[in-house]
């Protein structure tokens, strides 16, 4: 499935959603007074995506806008940081050469569209659901892969404070804080349940930390295909979406995050773990990860990255732990929800044989 090129914009939303509607007479009012270059008349439409924070096409006469904003109803204290994905947002666009949508206005009005909320640029071009690009041409999908590992490099090459980011985070201690944040949220959600995989995830991450991280970069948190969008025509990724878990810290961990689609099958999100990545005119993993070190210039230890990669599979089932929460608390913002809810115990289990496969070697 592509994403919207010019002239389809509309493609991937819907209708707003019951309980997520926005006030768009209210929210045009606002915009006018606070945007620069912003007329009416104005339509809304909410993307199908948005698991954590509800996202909607601006449309005007001119110009098209999107808006995210964190969904209403009972909030995790640290989740759907709307601030934070425009902080960044607005100061990679500013300050480095990370392919981001400019980023306009952050709105922390409860009384505008009833929670806060953000306003940046829509971005014309192709989103790739599934990291297979099935809808690219054989021949050219291992430029897409490659292309979509170059933006990630980049992320990782920015120097914190040139980017006027030195302060988004502690320098040190990325790991042992995300599996902290994870684990009380996931012990705090008592409506997902309880998962005897993830407990065990939870007891082995600590004791198994690598005993050197590489120094701290801007990490994205959920770095995948989907949410970057490539180039209407060219093999060249021309913005990165979704910064909700963006924060400083450990650059292989995010990267290893990403890397997951190698290792893991389809579970709501696409990934090609039970398909032949070459056989689809994909880089294999290894050629995967050498691409990344030689564009970063990381040294890459095998066993720690396998460490990294059950890290990655314990956040993405804390995710979908998360999101199940939502489901039966009736606050999951996407009409896709169910379909992870699904899912969550099995990518439990597969960070705990992650874990037992790094145990192994």
């Amino acid at each position: 499935m592509t994403a919207p090129t010019v002239g389809d914009a509309e493609a991937g939303t819907t209708p707003m959603r019951a309980g997520l509607e926005v006030d768009a007479a209210k929210l045009e009012g606002w915009l006018v007074e606070h945007v620069d270059g912003f007329s009416g008349p104005l339509q809304v439409r909410q993307f199908k995506g948005g698991q954590s924070n509800p996202t909607y096409l601006l449309t005007t006469p001119t110009r098209r806008y999107v808006l995210r904003r964190k969904p209403p109803g009972q909030l995790l204290a640290s989740a759907h940081a709307v601030d934070r994905e425009f902080r960044v947002i607005r100061a990679l666009g500013l300050r480095t050469d990370v392919p981001v949508p400019k980023a306009h206005v952050l709105c922390t009005d409860d009384s505008v569209i009833g929670t806060w909320f953000y306003v940046m640029d829509h971005v014309d071009g192709r989103i790739y659901w599934d990291p297979s690009f099935p809808d690219v041409p054989i021949a050219q999908r291992r430029e897409h892969a490659f292309a979509l590992c170059d933006a990630l490099a980049r992320l990782h090459r920015v120097q914190p404070g040139t980017a006027g980011l030195g302060d988004y985070g502690k320098p040190t201690g990325y790991l042992a804080r995300q599996i902290a944040r994870f684990a009380k949220q996931y012990t705090e959600d008592t409506a997902a349940g309880r998962v005897e995989a993830m407990e065990r995830v939870i007891e082995w991450l600590p004791k198994n930390m690598p005993a050197q991280e590489p120094p701290a970069s801007i990490v994205h948190g959920d770095y995948r295909a989907d949410n970057t969008i490539f180039h209407p025509t060219e093999p060249r990724v021309v913005a990165i979406l979704d910064w909700e878990l963006s924060a400083l810290g450990n650059p292989l961990a995010d990267f290893a995050y990403h890397l997951m689609m190698y290792r893991l099958p389809t579970m709501s999100i696409p990934m090609f773990g039970e398909r032949d990545p070459v056989a689809l005119g994909l880089p294999s993993e290894a050629e995967y990860v050498e691409h990344y070190r030689a564009v970063t210039g990381l040294d890459i230890d095998g066993r720690a990255l396998e460490f990294y990669l059950a890290f990655g599979m314990f956040r993405l089932a804390g995710i979908f732990h998360g999101i199940r929460g939502r489901y039966r608390r009736g606050t999951a913002v996407s009409a896709e929800a169910r379909r992870y809810v699904e899912f969550t115990d099995r990518i439990c289990d597969l960070a705990w044989a992650q874990a037992q496969r790094v145990d192994r070697l």
